[in-house]
């Protein structure tokens, strides 16, 4: 089985890719918007998967999957474009979670989860 890329080395392949075209990343707000596209045809695809939209005749074979992916190189590139580690964004959001939020939920009980 192939290991596993960390998000450091995500990150680092996508600078890597970006880094050869004298373009280079996009502003912010370019990045926002491209993010902005990005999720709305992820929204698209899960409408008509999951919702009352069924895709018309000649529209496209995509998936749920890749739409997701796009959405994760975009949050990549434009996490790379500003400087931010997404493994720290990530290590300090779920810290968040599991400090401030904890009692938010309710728990699974422990019988429940062996149901």
């Amino acid at each position: 089985m192939e290991r596993q890329k960390t998000m450091q080395e995500m990150q680092q392949e996508v600078d890597q890719y970006i880094s050869q075209f004298k373009e280079g990343y996009f502003s912010p707000l370019s990045m926002l918007a491209r993010m902005t596209e990005e999720v709305g045809e992820l929204a698209r695809e899960i409408n008509h998967f999951y919702g009352e939209k069924p895709k018309k005749k000649d529209e496209g074979e995509k998936t749920v999957e890749e739409e997701l992916g796009d959405v994760l190189f975009i949050v990549i590139c434009f996490a790379n474009s500003l400087g931010i580690d997404l493994q720290e964004a990530f290590d300090r959001i779920m810290h968040k979670f599991n400090t401030r939020d904890k009692d938010r939920w309710t728990r699974i009980e422990e019988n429940e989860q062996h149901d």
